[in-house]
């Protein structure tokens, strides 16, 4: 199995929590540290 990592930082889920998401039918992963950034810009 792939090990996913953060579209934005590239952190895997041993460096932080990552949460799945989909964006333009592409599905991504985001971690915890890079989430409020990209929700308040």
């Amino acid at each position: 199995m792939t090990e996913n990592e953060c579209f934005n930082c590239k952190n895997k889920s041993t460096d932080a929590a990552l949460i799945r998401c989909e964006v333009n039918d592409e599905e991504k992963w985001v971690c915890v540290r890079c989430l409020p950034m990209l929700i308040h810009g």
